[in-house]
């Protein structure tokens, strides 16, 4: 129940009556708690009220059926508006319109449903064209309005009422909506009015009341439509949050040229530069705008310019209005700090505020926002760290289109979200979806995406469309995604039907290559090369202010120099997992691996193993010089045996002849080692307590590259050697022993002393629990999360993905458990044998290296549990230096609370 009283339902903003703020998000939604505020501000906001997402909630939970106090609390809001406007809902002679809109707590753009002009029918239509005395105005208000709320509250598919407009602007020889006559508006809308009946069976209701309580109920009803589900999902918003539905006063901006709409944001959303950004319409309604149906303007002289566009900006068409429009910008950034997505409507003259919300962004731009905000004092440092999502970070760690390749440019549209991407063009988003399943790089083209597109959006590496400018649904949606984009090519002409894509001669059939730039808005035949991003500027500058913020180090799980390279250049501390077994499988070493897994005996074994040590030495050499002195966990050989072994009888008889072993005995081994379930088998520490030798060529391959490294650069190396798969002390002393006598063995050998530690990856329940008696030996825990969440759930990470989609979508499990840890269970044991360990060992040193230690929310648990330090992938360095500074910034507020 709301806090300012018991069945309070609904809150008043705007005119002299705003019960809401900005800080009640929660009840209000985005939308209502802005509007409210917006309001609070003086700012020019049209009277409303909202009915709250409890309402929602409520809805939901039974049957669809509204609080018993809703209605008259509604009808109290309407007379308020009545009185405000001076008009009243439903009266002929002076009807009240209202839109509704949905307003959910996080920014759903485009998801949820919204209705226009609502209050009219044939009585306050032909009321709305005297009282005005522009009667095209009105029966274009009514034409949307029927078309609208068809679509939205009585389910009429949208092309029905396309279909007719097209006949009747081809019969009329006219070329755009604006040509249409109030005659002509009429014939449509008679003609709508016919479809709607022949579709439904009954006519387009007459009756407001009845039109209001649709449109509130489709609105609260969309919350559970399939796209808003699929954007929740993407986004982590949970369906227990609700909407609110915002019931605001029309204002009109198709009443004439002296009315305008439009969509802005105080900053460049796509560079984050500080510049006024926007389109508008003159004579048009919201929709027209971000819908792509028109080609809209920029608002401002620069904006036009830079797109050399011959369309005058707003800044030249109403000054006024526009300096009006201005003020309001650099007052609403002030107040809420932060960049806004603003929605305005000018009624002759007059501009209106319909929206203010925190604007979406690319990750260049977010950085360069976070840092200029905070230089110019809007914002401290920790909040400019604070306000950057770390996902985003990856939009800038890849490649983009290298400046010197060869291109061939088809065509050019808006540069709508920037990053460069290649893919097999497909026109359809249930088609991205397909062949991105299937591993393919697609590319999805469409005259114009709606939100029923965002499924394909998502699955695709890039978005090109035909129609639609840079604040489109394309535009925006791809944005926030972190998808390169391209809008309103407006020279490409794609055919559905045929699927194919045509510009100036060139045809590109669907499964051909295109590659976009979102940055330039170029289209080019082809796979266009790539160049490796710089990482200067003001991500340097943020992740310089989130490196003094937080407390754990972030280290890299990588066993080739290239990977190791990658982490060093994005800030990695050392290498927290190094795994030894890909070093196996190169060519040149697997044919030794494989003979030291046929040889029959100990001697044959070691034989076998002295061929692979020279190999092992260097890799570690390597390594070991790339870091630079910083620590680096080597994991000793984990998998088991047989994944090194041949599959197929082919390759059987090839191992034989390179080995020079008879083929039966290769297939008896084979047979031999076979397990059923091998991942709970024969690998890890087991193969170094039956086969110690495998360890030992290991940590002597290890110590002699230590060696040698100190030896030549004269740095101190660390290496930190980690046994896998431990249940108990007993395995960890046994292994310990040997490679603590070949570590003195290199050092009598080499004459160099050196430091290492010995340590255990914690990736099974037992290993967990009896921490504290393995860490009387262990010098440090690694926690192997990918294992201990397959060990703890009873899944197999190579087969639950057939499944779990399944145990999501039926709020079985809210993540996939291998993707963002599970705090209650995997967390816990994690929890457990950090106390245990450290109650034993208080300066036991402790990390993470599964996947995990990549994801920002499994990165805030670990800073709550307390580890040293997290190793991720490399491109996701700098996702976890920024992830474990909000932790750190976190965990400090809750101290302080």
């Amino acid at each position: 129940m709301a806090s300012q009283g018991e069945n309070k339902w609904v809150y008043c903003f705007g005119a002299d009556a705003t019960e809401g703020r900005a800080d009640m998000k929660n009840l209000l939604g985005g939308k209502g708690a802005n509007l409210a505020e917006m309001a609070n501000l003086g700012l020019p906001v049209p009277p409303g009220f909202t009915i709250t997402t409890e309402v929602c909630t409520y809805f939901y939970a039974n049957g669809r059926n509204y609080p018993p106090e809703l209605k008259a609390q509604v009808d109290g809001a309407v007379k308020g508006l009545e009185q405000a406007m001076g008009a009243t809902f439903g009266d002929p002679a002076n009807p009240l319109l209202v839109s509704v809109r949905s307003g959910a707590r996080a920014s759903m753009p485009g998801m949820m449903d919204t209705v226009l002009n609502l209050g009219l029918n044939d009585a306050t239509a032909a009321g709305l064209a005297k009282r005005s005395g522009d009667a095209r105005f009105a029966y274009d208000s009514y034409r949307r309005f029927i078309q609208m709320y068809s679509n939205v509250v009585l389910d009429v598919d949208h092309h029905h009422f396309e279909e007719i407009l097209d006949n009747h602007k081809r019969d009329k020889n006219h070329n755009l909506d604006t040509d249409l006559s109030a005659a002509d508006w009429q014939a449509v809308i008679e003609d709508y009015k016919k479809a709607v009946e022949h579709e439904l069976g009954k006519p387009f209701p007459q009756d407001v009341q009845e039109q209001l309580w649709g449109a509130v109920g489709a609105v609260f009803g969309s919350w559970m439509n399939a796209r808003a589900i699929t954007y929740r999902k993407l986004h982590d918003i949970p369906a227990d949050w609700g909407t609110a539905v915002n019931v605001q006063c029309m204002v009109f901006g198709n009443m004439g040229n002296d009315c305008a709409t439009g969509v802005a944001f105080t900053r460049n959303p796509s560079t984050g530069e500080n510049a006024f950004y926007g389109e508008y319409l003159v004579n048009a309604q919201g929709e027209d705008v971000v819908a792509g149906i028109r080609t809209p303007q920029h608002l401002t002289i620069a904006g036009k310019e830079a797109n050399k566009s011959d369309l005058p900006a707003m800044e030249e068409v109403m000054p006024q209005v526009f300096n009006q429009l201005n003020e309001v910008r650099l007052t609403l950034e002030k107040h809420y700090r932060d960049m806004q997505d603003i929605e305005f409507t000018v009624q002759q003259n007059k501009l209106f505020m319909l929206q203010t919300r925190n604007g979406k962004r690319t990750a260049p731009a977010a950085l360069k926002i976070a840092v200029d905000l905070a230089e110019e004092g809007l914002i401290d440092k920790a909040e400019a760290v604070r306000r950057i999502d770390p996902a985003s970070l990856d939009q800038l760690l890849h490649p983009t289109l290298d400046p010197k390749a060869e291109r061939k440019v088809i065509a050019k549209g808006l540069p709508a979200s920037p990053g460069a991407a290649s893919g097999k063009v497909v026109f359809t988003a249930d088609e991205a979806e397909t062949l991105a399943g299937q591993g393919e790089a697609v590319i999805l083209c469409r005259v114009e995406t709606s939100p029923e597109d965002i499924h394909g959006m998502h699955a695709a590496r890039g978005i090109l469309t035909t129609r639609g400018g840079m604040t489109s649904h394309a535009a925006v949606v791809a944005r926030g995604m972190g998808r390169a984009c391209v809008s309103g090519a407006g020279d490409l002409r794609v055919d559905y039907k045929s699927k194919i894509m045509s510009v100036r001669g060139v045809t590109i059939k669907e499964g051909d290559i295109v590659t976009i730039d979102g940055s330039t808005g170029e289209v080019m035949l082809g796979q266009v090369p790539t160049i490796q991003p710089e990482l200067s500027g003001d991500f340097a500058t943020l992740m310089g202010w989130a490196d003094s913020l937080r407390r754990m180090k972030i280290r890299t799980n990588a066993e080739t120099p290239l990977d190791a390279r990658t982490a060093r250049k994005f800030g990695a501390e050392g290498i927290g997992l190094s795994r030894t077994e890909h070093m196996f499988f190169d060519p040149d070493r697997i044919l030794a691996v494989r003979e030291m897994i046929l040889a029959e005996n100990e001697a044959g074994r070691r034989a076998a193993l002295a061929k692979l040590e020279p190999f092992q030495k260097k890799d570690f050499v390597e390594l070991f010089t790339i870091m630079s002195g910083l620590p680096v966990t080597i994991r000793l050989l984990d998998p088991p045996l047989h994944e090194f072994l041949p599959n197929t009888e082919a390759e059987m008889a090839e191992v034989a002849k390179a080995t020079g072993t008879d083929q039966l005995k290769v297939n008896h081994r084979v047979v031999q080692l076979h397990e059923a379930n091998p991942m709970l088998g024969h690998r890890g520490c087991r193969l170094g307590i039956t086969y110690p030798e495998i360890y030992e060529m290991q940590a002597r391959a290890i110590f002699s590259a230590v060696a040698e490294v100190s030896k030549t650069t004269g740095e101190t190396v660390m290496p930190e050697v980690m046994i896998p798969l431990i249940v108990t002390k007993k395995e960890l002393d046994i292994l310990k022993a040997v490679i603590d006598r070949v570590a003195k063995e290199v050092m009598d050998s080499t004459g160099v002393t050196f430091e290492y530690m010995v340590g255990t990856m914690i990736e099974l329940p037992r290993a967990a629990l009896k921490a504290d008696e393995i860490a009387e030996t262990a010098e440090f825990f690694s926690y192997g999360t990918n294992d201990l969440t397959q060990t703890t759930f009873g899944l197999s990470r190579d087969d639950a993905g057939a499944f779990l989609p399944e145990y999501q979508r039926q709020g079985i499990l809210e993540h996939d458990p291998f993707q963002t840890l599970d705090q209650d269970c995997v967390g816990e044991l994690i929890a457990i044998a950090t106390e245990r360990g450290r109650k034993v060992r208080p300066n036991i040193k402790l990390g993470i290296c599964g996947e995990h230690g990549g994801d920002p929310a499994s990165i805030s648990f670990c800073e709550k549990v307390g580890l040293d330090y997290v190793s991720c992938s490399p491109y996701r360095v700098p996702i976890a230096r920024l992830a474990a500074a909000q932790a750190a910034l976190d965990a400090d507020t809750v101290k302080r609370d």
